[in-house]
């Protein structure tokens, strides 16, 4: 049943012509010379460029940096095939400017960072980078105090592609700006912060040429963000606005553009007039250490299908405010609230968001002191509940984790930081919340190691992150979902893991440890009760809503 060493033969030969190799037969008797042939032969010759530009798409800027090394052709095909270019932007890169982007000709996305100690490029320089990068469309410039207004405004005339713009710690101002939306007609974002020319009496800037294509505004740190009330007002298609650190009094730009918001609605209604421009488009909004009270909050109100609203460290905020958003804002899916401990905010506006917001998916709670009532309400009515952050609140102890325990199903995340809850809530979370995947613990002192540990065991694909042991339950969740983003619910990798075999060596001590401490499990009957008591006062909860 051999085969004949002919067919073998012409089998090899086959299969070397195929793939281009070359048989020790072809180059004779010779094998250092056929050696030599073959580490000569250059394999990635019969790929396309498109191909190889492909694969380096996959690598870091370091291993690209390195392949532009192997040849003139990797060489080229990483030139025309980068799109994002990040310099930094000292005044003595600007003699080699020509050359960078002569090799670098396809960039659309441009990041300009010069530091604090050095001299940033020029307007020249600015001006020519325009020139040659016809294509770009997104430009971020960090501490590039040597650009002023006219080289914005020349930079802008350039790029009329221009889609997004970050910008911050420059000294250039209105003028620059205004220059930018009235040239750059297709821009989408705009990213302002800490800009030195935005000062006391600064001229009024947009919106604009960009009125009808912004979508995204952010200002940042700004002494006088009052000068961008006509841009923030005046567009049309604003689907997402943060106003962060920034001085002065906002409740009047936020009723502005409520007020614009319910005059679009009425004069389509009346008028039944079709306009390219949807004044019913805002869907986040993200307000933080503002000036700003319950007025702006009902004004912001008037925008309905407003998904993700964050209300950080505004003081002046209150439960009737929230109340308000919560009424009028029934697609709400992601709210983070920070009540700087002020406890203006409270039971009463989240219960008010359980009854009104069906569709949340996502809630932060930070420093406010909520209760089993309110959190109970939530747990109850908001069933597609996800992503839950309880973090420095007084209030929220074993009561109401076991009452989320309970009735969050859908809860995949959980984190709860500085709150009073001990062993008994970790306890209530090992048969509740089926859907739980990842659970973070920090600053919660009543919480011991050893209820980790039990936990881990009770929920193996549990993935448990624990400032006083890490234990990891031995697989990365994979569900994000965007998740949260604030200080101390961000869901980190855990540091450290427990293996399998320290586990089993000491789990029999410390378990025992813990049932001596939960004495002999005694609480589950107060768990228990907790969960029997919720379930028949099902009706009260809802009476209250």
């Amino acid at each position: 049943m051999g085969q004949s060493p002919s067919a073998a033969l012409d089998r090899e030969s086959s299969f070397s012509h195929r793939f281009g190799f070359l048989s020790s037969s072809s180059l004779g008797s010779s094998d250092g010379f056929s050696d030599e042939i073959l580490a000569n032969r250059d394999y990635t010759a019969e790929i396309p460029d498109e191909c190889l530009a492909y694969v380096f798409q996959f690598l870091g800027h370091g291993d690209r940096n390195r392949c532009s090394l192997v040849c003139k052709r990797w060489l080229c095909v990483d030139g025309w095939s980068r799109h994002r270019l990040s310099l930094d932007a000292q005044s003595e890169i600007e003699a080699s400017l020509p050359s960078i982007f002569m090799r670098f000709d396809s960039v659309t996305k441009l990041t300009l960072r010069c530091s604090r100690r050095s001299i940033s490029l020029s307007d020249r320089a600015l001006v020519a980078i325009s020139i040659r990068c016809q294509n770009l469309t997104r430009l971020k410039l960090r501490g590039c105090r040597e650009i002023s207004d006219e080289g914005m405004s020349a930079f802008a005339k350039n790029s009329k592609n221009l889609r997004k713009l970050s910008c911050g710690s420059c000294t250039f101002g209105a003028k620059a700006l205004n220059a930018v939306l009235d040239y750059c007609s297709n821009l989408e974002e705009l990213s302002v912060k800490r800009l030195r020319g935005i000062h006391d009496g600064a001229e009024a800037i947009g919106p604009g040429a960009a009125a009808s294509s912004l979508k995204t505004i952010c200002l940042k740190e700004l002494v006088n963000g009052q000068s961008f009330e006509p841009l923030v007002v005046g567009a049309k298609n604003l689907k997402a606005l943060k106003i962060i650190h920034c001085l002065g009094d906002w409740d009047r730009v936020l009723q502005l553009i409520g007020n614009r918001n319910r005059n679009g609605k009425e004069n389509i209604h009346l008028n039944n007039y079709n306009s390219k421009g949807n004044n019913d488009a805002l869907m986040e909004i993200h307000l933080e250490r503002l000036q700003v009270s319950d007025i702006g909050l009902s004004a912001i109100s008037k925008c309905t299908k407003i998904e993700n609203l964050h209300i950080v460290k505004t003081p002046d905020c209150s439960n009737y405010g929230l109340i308000s958003v919560a009424e009028h804002c029934k697609l709400l899916k992601k709210l983070h609230v920070d009540g700087w401990r002020t406890n203006r905010i409270g039971d009463e506006g989240l219960v008010a968001v359980a009854k009104h917001c069906p569709n949340l998916e996502e809630l932060v709670l930070v420093g406010v002191n909520a209760t089993h009532l309110s959190l109970g309400a939530i747990a109850s009515n908001c069933s597609k509940l996800e992503r839950l952050a309880l973090c420095g609140s007084g209030t929220i102890g074993n009561t109401e984790i076991a009452c989320i325990a309970a009735k969050c199903m859908a809860l995949k995340k959980l984190c709860i930081k500085g709150c009073p809850i001990s062993d008994i809530a970790i306890e209530a979370l090992g048969s509740g919340c089926p859907s739980l995947v990842k659970i973070k613990l920090r600053k919660c002192r009543g919480v011991s190691c050893e209820a980790g540990e039990w936990l881990r065991e009770q929920r193996g694909s549990l993935v448990i992150n624990m400032d006083a042991c890490e234990i990891d339950g031995g697989f990365e969740a994979s569900v994000s979902n965007g998740g949260i983003h604030e200080v101390g619910v961000d869901f980190p990798q855990v540091v450290s893991q427990v293996t399998d075999r320290d586990a089993s060596t000491s789990s029999n001590g410390r378990l025992a440890l813990l049932r001596s401490k939960f004495g002999l499990f005694a609480s589950r009957n107060f768990v228990a009760c907790t969960f029997r008591r919720w379930s028949n006062n099902d009706d009260s909860f809802n009476s209250n809503l």
